[in-house]
């Protein structure tokens, strides 16, 4: 196996990093010349969160010499139960910010490189280049093409993981003759059917175990030692304690890494992933929606105003709006018998985007008075009632 980086002589260790590393160069596959290799290394982590901690933390450890990280989000308290590169303090604080803190301290050796942008087609190719290898800790579907798009493009591996309540999944794409996302995912899911960590929630540690598995792989790529999670996909669930793979081969169909690509530049993900554009299933506009503010107030006047929650049982367990009924999205084609298409209905959830699709499907359905709670219960939460516990 090849490796991506070969030490130079300018690439030395110190006496104090001897010492750091001392564990890794008693390994015959590691060495002095494999942890020079680790020195010469760039990697680009896409994501400061989830799996980009994990990632961050144990590749700054290992003492990869420049480590880029892009991500434009702040830490929010619903992080901290699983984004362990950031503390309570942090809280409020540009993630790019807080890991790079965290790393400084963790190995003060490294080069960290933040890009404090949202990952896009005008800039990846440009941002891609610079790197080595490319670990991929994305939570959508558009990024998760681009990434792998512009992975192809510039000719940089992509280490991919995503995870999902109890179970993750990982492999190493767009190598030298192997498959790529689009290999195994030529088209991306109908807009909603797959819920965000968000919405469906995941377990504090599962982004631990994929985003340290990443962390290896992406090790091993640079050592060139090892088997890598090429033409294999790693199924892990959490809950059996179960790993189990799958066989991934190119596809030499593929447009854009087989023999014969269409796809020869970044395009708009988003609207290929059906988000947005002709392609898109439209949002309810401005008139199918209400606020907390406006539904309080239809309350206070005595309208008879009916309000559907369509979150998950576990959900009103941590928060609920009052005297309003629970018909979960996924049984909703079902229990429409349950309601009355001419009756004022507002529809609820989290955050808004499960209920937009709510209020999507009654409408089609024939309902003609229904709105969406806008922001959802979170909104409720900030504008009506504040002792309701955000999630």
């Amino acid at each position: 196996m090849a490796t991506l980086t070969e030490p130079t002589p300018a690439i030395e260790l110190s006496k104090d990093e001897i010492l750091r590393y001392s564990r890794h160069l008693i390994i015959p596959e590691v060495g002095v010349d494999g942890q020079k290799k680790l020195k010469a290394a760039r990697v680009l982590c896409i994501g400061a969160g989830g799996l980009g901690a994990p990632v961050g933390l144990y590749l700054a450890a290992a003492g990869v010499g420049t480590l880029g990280m892009v991500d434009f989000d702040t830490v929010d308290f619903t992080n901290l139960q699983r984004q362990v590169i950031h503390g309570t303090s942090d809280v409020g604080r540009p993630k790019l910010e807080s890991a790079q803190a965290t790393l400084s301290e963790i190995n003060p050796n490294v080069r960290l490189v933040p890009h404090p942008v949202r990952l896009s087609s005008e800039n990846a190719l440009e941002i891609f280049r610079d790197y080595d290898l490319v670990v991929d800790g994305t939570d959508n579907f558009p990024t998760r093409y681009l990434v792998n798009d512009a992975c192809v493009l510039t000719g940089v591996p992509n280490v991919y993981a995503s995870i999902f309540r109890f179970e993750g999944q990982a492999s190493v794409l767009a190598l030298s003759g192997g498959p790529c996302y689009r290999c195994w995912y030529p088209e991306p899911p109908p807009p909603g059917l797959v819920p965000s960590c968000a919405e469906g929630g995941v377990l504090g540690v599962l982004p631990g175990i994929m985003g340290t598995i990443q962390a290896m792989e992406a090790i091993k790529l640079i050592l060139g030692i090892g088997t890598p999670l090429k033409n294999r996909v790693l199924l892990f669930d959490a809950l059996q304690l179960r790993f189990r793979e799958l066989k991934l081969r190119q596809n030499p169909d593929c447009p854009v890494c087989g023999a014969h690509p269409t796809i020869r530049e970044l395009i708009d993900y988003q609207e290929f992933c059906g988000i947005r554009g002709e392609a898109a299933e439209p949002e309810p506009p401005a008139g199918d929606e209400v606020t907390p503010r406006e539904l309080q107030a239809w309350r206070q006047r005595g309208r008879p105003v009916f309000v559907l929650d369509v979150r998950e049982p576990h959900e009103v367990q941590i928060a609920a709006i009052p005297d309003t009924t629970l018909i979960p999205l996924g049984e909703l084609p079902r229990r429409l018998n349950e309601l009355q298409p001419d009756r004022e209905t507002v529809v609820y959830c989290r955050s808004g985007q499960r209920s937009a699709r709510a209020v999507r499907h009654l409408r089609q359905a024939g309902f003609t008075k229904v709105w969406n709670l806008k922001g959802g219960i979170l909104a409720w939460a900030d504008e009506v009632d504040p002792s309701l516990p955000r999630y």
